[in-house]
């Protein structure tokens, strides 16, 4: 009889749950009421009526609710568009790059030979020493590429009398040079002529004007050449190309430097260049 209490109440306490949760139908069969009034089969579980109910209510929003999912998606749209476009990086401008310009320097060509020269800047100006036979004698300032005639004509130019022809007045002058114009050689006096005779007896002789007795031999001729180192300054002074000037300064170089011991030694002199001393080399000895 206990367990048959037992069962009882177990029994009792399933029926009163399951009225309420719901009916029987008619049939028999216990039936739950359902949202809109129909009746489920005692068979279908709670939890799966339960997850109906949840879907259904999902989807049925309503009217206001459509509108406002809509408004919603539009003003998210928006809000992203302006997010990526704030992000995208603004395009700047590259500045122009300095132009470079490049200059090309003329090729200067080496000059032939064994060794070239130092390069060295031409002077502006000249500056040369003119004396001798010309007006104003002493230093003179020329431009560069000056020629001997114009360094005679800053001088004042030549006097009557100077010689010119042992000067190249078409040379170039450098800076220092020194240009000495002497004066012209005398002109020589004619040859003496005489004409002898052979008489009978002592020898009888004629001379012509301007002649003069001497054995049958013609005078006036040449004595020999002139040495350096006796000579005075007249008879320098009657050489060939040596003037005035230039006679002084051979005895102005002897007094200097002592006799001379080779003829060569007058192109050491003043105013005697290697045309000159070419001139000289046979008419005068040491």
């Amino acid at each position: 009889m206990g367990s048959g209490d037992e069962g009882e109440r177990v029994r009792s306490r399933l029926d009163a749950i399951a009225r309420a949760a719901g009916d029987y139908g008619a049939d028999g069969d216990y039936r739950a009421a359902g949202d809109d009034g129909e009746e489920s089969p005692v068979g279908e579980s709670e939890p799966l009526r339960l997850i109906d109910r949840l879907r259904a209510a999902r989807w049925q929003t309503g009217n206001g609710g459509t509108a406002a999912l809509g408004v919603v998606g539009i003003v998210a749209a928006l809000v992203a568009f302006v997010v990526v476009w704030r992000d995208q990086p603004v395009p700047q401008a590259v500045p122009p790059l300095p132009s470079v310009s490049t200059a090309s320097e003329p090729l200067v060509s080496a000059p032939s030979g064994a060794a070239a020269a130092p390069d060295m800047a031409e002077p502006e100006e000249l500056v040369v020493s003119v004396v001798g036979l010309v007006a104003a004698p002493g230093l003179v300032t020329l431009a560069p590429g000056t020629r001997v005639a114009d360094a005679l004509t800053a001088a004042g130019g030549a006097l009557p009398g100077a010689d010119l022809t042992g000067i190249n007045l078409a040379q170039r002058v450098a800076d220092g040079d020194q240009i000495v114009v002497g004066a012209a050689p005398p002109d020589p006096p004619p040859p003496a002529s005489s004409v002898s005779s052979v008489g009978t007896g002592a020898g009888s002789r004629a001379s012509a004007p301007g002649g003069a007795a001497s054995g049958g031999t013609a005078s006036g001729g040449a004595a020999g050449p002139v040495n350096l180192n006796t000579a005075d300054e007249a008879v320098l002074d009657a050489l060939p190309g040596v003037g005035p000037v230039t006679a002084a300064a051979i005895i102005a170089w002897r007094d200097e430097n002592g006799p001379f011991t080779d003829v060569e030694q007058l192109g050491e002199v003043d105013g005697i260049g290697p045309a000159r001393l070419a001139r000289l080399r046979t008419l005068v000895t040491v």
